[in-house]
């Protein structure tokens, strides 16, 4: 893990990215035991609040849960529930993209097909 204090986003939104990222990767199975908030905070040299305050986004979005006394654990489900999540994102941020820049470019959806076609097939060589 590590923060980029520079960029525009807050290092609690950076720190929930890196540990919901984390989880989908399987890095943090389901069911399993996060490092806790004050690992996080002497790994990165940050405030622990600022950890705790991207814990607590995943918790509100039951990706994670605190089992009292033990720490935080990832939840059961947690997985499908990033995978919903980031493909309505996906759409936003790239299909819509996609759509409102060809249409700039007056180009068709037959066009928009063909090089996604043409990108698969690239990507796959």
């Amino acid at each position: 893990m590590q923060v980029h204090p520079s960029i525009d986003k807050p290092i609690f939104l950076q720190i929930a990215e890196q540990l919901e990222d984390s989880i989908f990767t399987g890095v943090f199975p389901e069911e399993t035991k996060i490092p806790s908030t004050n690992e996080i905070a002497a790994l990165l040299n940050i405030n622990p609040h600022t950890v705790l305050k991207g814990m607590n986004l995943l918790v509100d979005e039951d990706i994670i849960y605190k089992k009292r006394g033990l720490g935080m654990f990832v939840k059961t489900g947690a997985v499908e529930k990033i995978r919903q999540k980031r493909q309505g994102q996906f759409y936003e941020q790239y299909i819509a993209a996609l759509i409102r820049e060809a249409e700039k470019l007056q180009m068709s959806k037959e066009d928009i097909m063909a090089l996604i076609e043409r990108g698969y097939d690239d990507e796959r060589h």
